[in-house]
């Protein structure tokens, strides 16, 4: 399916999603130049235990990620997404520089970036503002495996770079992406929402429960859709999270990879998550649909878990890493089911609750990761000498995942989220006049169908 450059529906003749596909990719990008020299950094200022810290310090990061996502995500939808989209890469790219200045201000500000670390919640906003909703899921799964694409060739780059150059060389390129993707953000991408559907002055027009992430957890049991799915985005993140913490550090200390190895694994995972979120994702959700896409995207999951947590030698890690790529369908899948359920001007609101409870597992999974390598490998270096269960964590999430898969298993079909939402249609308009009244499309509204049925939304991703 071909991808309209914008959407004529609305008039946004200059909002397109390949905006959001070059802000994600050197953002990501200047991250993975880092991807080795971090975790040089890690050892050297960590030695004792560096699973632990790098568990804590991405816990907290993400954390404040859950704190700040749903926020930002109201906020994006009344005072448009540039503006936020802006903040956010800035505050995500902020640390890069410090890696060299001072590697504990660089841990500092990586944990504490976390409170504007939701840059995949506005853009997954932006693209649902200038997109078709049956373009939407083909949209999604082009920015998912943008961010692959950034993976593919950085981290090889980055090491390159460090073994002719050293260190310094690789943190001075990433610091001019990262500022390169600030300045692109700033004079080239367009504002998507409509001038309409925003503010014409500051103000703040959102209320505290708006803003509040556990508030808008507590209303997710109000509605079994609502808690289904974001029961198995939990579930199925919370492991996914832990590993992307973890995943080389344990390469390189307990199955002794060497650099240019983790740099290849990366480049060969990033290459096969392209292929599958391009290609397959698109082919699955046209004929299986989004709920049996999700389904499928977690069960390769669980099997690429299972090969982790057992497997011991490296030609191991390169099989499940092939079946890691196609794991990568999940988080697309369940942020077009999401979208589909969520009104035009609450998409913000929507990404930003889905990018909330992944922030949550962005804290939970690096620290719940770190403590059990802790626990079970007090040397992670020794770990490999485990000949029943090298990486116990991983065997952690595969459990975690058999759970997801059930759950899963009982969210209704599309046509039954069409009848939800048709339901909250006919009520909304009961409500429209206290929202026009707020001066906001976001004022919090008398029906809890109307409130609930937005939240589940990423993926960021």
């Amino acid at each position: 399916m071909r991808l309209p450059l914008c959407s004529p529906q609305h008039g946004r003749s200059r909002a397109r999603v390949t905006h959001a596909v070059v802000v994600i990719f050197l953002e990501f990008f200047a991250w993975g130049l880092l991807t080795t020299p971090m975790l040089t950094v890690l050892r050297d200022v960590f030695p004792q235990h560096t699973f632990l810290m790098n568990g804590l310090v991405q816990g907290v990061k993400g954390f404040l990620s859950f704190l700040s996502a749903p926020l930002i995500g109201a906020l994006s939808d009344i005072w448009g997404r540039k503006s936020f989209l802006l903040m956010t890469v800035f505050f995500t790219c902020a640390p890069i520089p410090f890696m060299k200045i001072s590697p504990w201000w660089y841990f500092a500000l990586i944990s504490v970036s976390g409170i504007f670390a939701v840059t995949f919640s506005v853009i997954f906003a932006y693209v649902a503002d200038i997109t078709e909703e049956h373009e939407r899921s083909t949209a999604y799964g082009l920015v998912s495996a943008t961010f692959a694409a950034s993976l593919v060739t950085s981290p090889a780059i980055g090491v390159y770079l460090s073994g002719q150059y050293g260190d310094s060389l690789v943190v001075l390129v990433a610091t001019v992406i990262a500022v390169a993707d600030i300045a692109f953000v700033f004079f080239v991408v367009p504002e998507s929402l409509p001038d309409k559907m925003r503010l014409t002055s500051w103000g703040f027009p959102i209320s505290w429960e708006q803003a509040d992430p556990f508030a808008s957890l507590r209303r997710v049991g109000k509605d079994t859709t609502v808690l289904l799915i974001c029961v198995t985005v939990f579930l199925s993140y919370l492991p996914e999270a832990g590993q992307y913490s973890s995943f080389f550090l344990y390469l390189r200390q307990v199955i002794e990879f060497s650099p240019a190895a983790i740099t290849g694994f990366i480049a060969m995972v990033g290459i096969l998550s392209i292929v599958a979120q391009t290609v397959f994702f698109g082919v699955l959700m046209r004929t299986i649909g989004k709920k049996n896409t999700v389904l499928l995207g977690l069960a390769f999951q669980l099997f690429q878990l299972v090969w982790y947590g057992f497997g011991s030698e490296p030609w191991m890690m390169w099989a499940a890493g092939t079946v890691a790529a196609m794991s990568s369908i999940t988080f697309p899948a369940i942020s077009a089911l999401v979208s589909h359920s969520a009104s035009p001007d609450q998409q913000g609101v929507a990404q930003g609750m889905i990018t909330g409870i992944r922030g949550l597992c962005n804290g939970l999974g690096p620290a719940l990761y770190g403590f059990i390598f802790f626990l079970f490998n007090e040397d992670p270096q020794q770990a490999h000498r485990c000949l029943v269960v090298p990486g116990p964590p991983f065997l952690f999430g595969a459990c975690s995942v058999i759970f997801a898969l059930v759950v899963a298993f009982f969210i209704p079909e599309r046509h039954q989220l069409a009848e939800v939402k048709t339901c909250t249609a006919n009520k909304a308009g009961s409500s429209s006049a206290a929202h026009a009244q707020n001066g906001s499309p976001l004022a919090v509204p008398i029906s809890d169908t109307e409130d609930l049925e937005p939240l589940l939304q990423d993926s960021v991703m």
